[in-house]
């Protein structure tokens, strides 16, 4: 059963009483909360994701609640808590859902150690798979939704999950967090897109969450290997360049976008090690997003 099957109150109830899973593959998601707020953006947000039975098993316990005391009403606070402790600092009620996202991805950083996790976007088309890392500021997000748009396949925006034997990379194909002027940018590029209010004043600006095509939630399971490395970053007024990179580089660029590198050693060495060696790997620059449209097309042609 997906979570679209589910009215808004029956929602509300099942976060209420804690009995909410939702199977983000390969995780498993149990969360409960009070934020009123919340519900609603769930229900749109990961409508097409499937529900576990309340008595699974859940790789994280997630739970988002209300501040007590007169900051129920003043003001109004959210704190995360992980497995009954709190784990960040509470923050704007209203800004409940992008601290949900913000706080899954720590739960699977800091603990999904059975895969090498790169701070990257994946997407794919008719099997040409490419891996975007990029530090915060350089546009991924805004080109990886942008192709997402117009029908690439979306299998993550913020965490590559590679398998250590395979060298696979497998997606939860969650919303993609657009910030400030990405916002309206995006909006105006597919004025059709399913996408939340905007989150004010929060530590990175303005935050919206798109919602991730139902194509793309349904094949989140594919997993894919990534054939290309693409570093993309936006350069207002350049022209779309494509150069290639030397595997060294990309090497040591991607250790230092992963999260857990060190963390798991040699294995996690060896399984760079093999990727990098398998992939063709360049440095994009762009501004416009139709030119960066049609470089990601020729450049899934050319590898098909």
């Amino acid at each position: 059963m997906k979570l679209s099957h589910l009215s808004i109150d029956e929602t509300r109830a099942a976060l209420n009483g804690g009995v909410l899973l939702l199977k983000l593959d390969p995780f498993v998601l149990r969360l409960t909360s009070d934020v009123p707020n919340l519900a609603e953006n769930i229900q749109f947000l990961y409508a097409d994701f499937s529900l576990g039975s309340t008595d699974d098993f859940a790789d994280f316990h997630v739970e988002i609640y209300r501040e007590p005391g007169l900051r129920k009403w003043f003001r109004p606070l959210a704190r995360f808590f992980f497995d009954g402790k709190p784990s960040f600092i509470p923050l704007p009620i209203n800004q409940a859902p992008a601290m949900l996202e913000w706080g899954l991805n720590w739960c699977v950083a800091a603990h999904a150690h059975q895969y090498l996790i790169i701070h990257a976007a994946v997407i794919e088309k008719n099997g040409v798979t490419i891996l975007m890392p990029a530090p915060p500021g350089s546009g991924k997000s805004t080109l990886c939704a942008s192709l997402v748009l117009s029908g690439w396949r979306l299998l993550s925006d913020e965490l590559a999950l590679m398998d250590i034997a395979s060298g696979l990379v497998c997606g939860m194909a969650r919303p993609i967090s657009l910030k400030n002027q990405s916002i309206d940018l995006i909006k105006q590029f597919a004025p059709s897109c399913e996408i939340t209010k905007p989150m004010f004043g929060t530590t990175k600006g303005t935050v919206a969450l798109l919602k991730p095509p139902k194509q793309s939630v349904d094949r989140r399971n594919e997993l894919s290997r990534p054939r290309l490395v693409v570093f993309p970053q936006y350069v207002a007024g350049s022209v779309a360049t494509l150069e290639p990179k030397s595997k060294a580089s990309i090497f040591m660029l991607l250790a230092e976008q992963s999260f857990n590198f060190d963390v798991l050693g040699v294995e996690g060495f060896q399984a760079l090690s093999d990727f990098v060696d398998c992939a063709d790997c360049f440095h994009f620059s762009y501004s416009a997003l139709g030119d960066a449209l049609n470089t990601f097309e020729e450049l899934a042609e050319r590898y098909q």
